[in-house]
């Protein structure tokens, strides 16, 4: 079954999701399972966020100072042409609100950091560097992402009030700064205990998407949102991604960047963290509208695996290629 997965270039963790989802469909937590389902979710949240700031090697930060060039293309990116695009794909008349608002809110949203390091690994790009703009999108997105939100969706309607503040500082930030404060003493634990970490890591994400659809359910999801606006969720997320990909291509051109740089520029630039997502939008949005929040962030996701799958086996196969010229002009070269 794995093998086939990995054939058809198909995230296990995505069966997972969906499966979480027609879970939330058929029997959401209602009643008083409802705030107890909430308060394991956000005691997982709080987990998740307390590693992630374990696993911040210090030297990652100091390392991201140097490269300021590719990291600076790499938060443009991130933080500036995206969600500029997402501006234009909010506009857009006969989106339903709700999906409209998601595709938004992922553009907000910052890059992914295991998948970003894998791909430039599997491309033979800097990985050395990929793992300094990965880590330094998402301390970075932690601060700007809600700041976003707040100017750009919330802000429409309110702006930012002192519970988003004051839940954003306790169940995000604070557990991130405890768990980067701590690293000189569980850093080497925490870093030994994969495992753990991945059922940290997809368990509490998994948590936090069966309450939001449970709850978006219990108000009419699907009612609200039919098979069309799916597809077209689906078509604009994969337009988005090519446009990206195709943007960052020609800003590493442009900036003549070594290949190794304009790979990470690629991978690190153009993805977006559902392990990151999930959470804040279960912050900065009404239990209501989480669920139709996340549905773009869940595609996405998805659609940014298997091209960035297929993309990084041909940025491999064309670095081979040039190796196995480069050995035989050598042979060839008079000694």
């Amino acid at each position: 079954m794995k093998a086939l997965l990995a054939r058809l270039q198909i995230d296990p963790y995505l069966l997972m999701l969906l499966g979480t989802m027609a879970l939330a469909t058929v029997l959401p937590a209602r009643g008083v399972w409802a705030p107890i389902a909430g308060g394991v979710a956000d005691a997982g949240i709080v987990a998740l966020f307390f590693l992630h700031g374990a696993r911040l090697s210090r030297q990652a930060v100091l390392d991201g100072l140097r490269n300021w060039r590719l990291h600076l293309a790499v938060f443009a990116m991130t933080f500036a042409v995206f969600p500029l695009l997402g501006l234009g794909i909010h506009a857009i008349p006969v989106l339903e609100p709700e999906l409209a608002t998601g595709l938004l809110f992922l553009t907000l949203l910052p890059s992914t950091v295991q998948s970003s390091i894998g791909f430039t690994a599997v491309a033979r790009g800097n990985v050395a560097a990929a793992v300094c703009s990965a880590s330094f999108s998402n301390l970075a997105g932690i601060f700007i992402t809600p700041l976003l939100v707040a100017l750009l969706i919330t802000g429409k309607s309110g702006g930012v009030s002192t519970h988003m503040v004051l839940t954003i500082a306790f169940q995000l930030l604070l557990p991130f700064l405890m768990g980067h404060f701590l690293r000189p003493w569980i850093g080497e634990w925490v870093a030994r205990q994969k495992k753990l970490l991945a059922f940290v890591d997809k368990g509490s994400i998994l948590l936090v998407v069966y309450t939001a659809f449970g709850a978006a359910v219990v108000e009419g999801l699907w009612r609200r949102v039919a098979p069309v606006d799916l597809a077209m969720v689906l078509g604009i997320s994969a337009v988005l991604l090519g446009v990206v990909l195709c943007l960052s291509y020609a800003l590493a051109r442009m900036l003549k960047m070594p290949r190794g740089d304009a790979i990470v520029l690629q991978f690190c630039g153009s993805k977006k963290s559902l392990a990151t997502g999930v959470p804040m939008a279960g912050v900065l949005f009404a239990q209501s509208q989480v669920g139709a929040i996340l549905l773009p962030v869940v595609i996405f996701h998805q659609i940014q695996l298997m091209v960035c799958a297929v993309l990084a086996q041909r940025y491999r196969a064309a670095a081979d290629r040039e190796d196995a010229a480069g050995e035989a002009a050598a042979r060839q070269a008079p000694a």
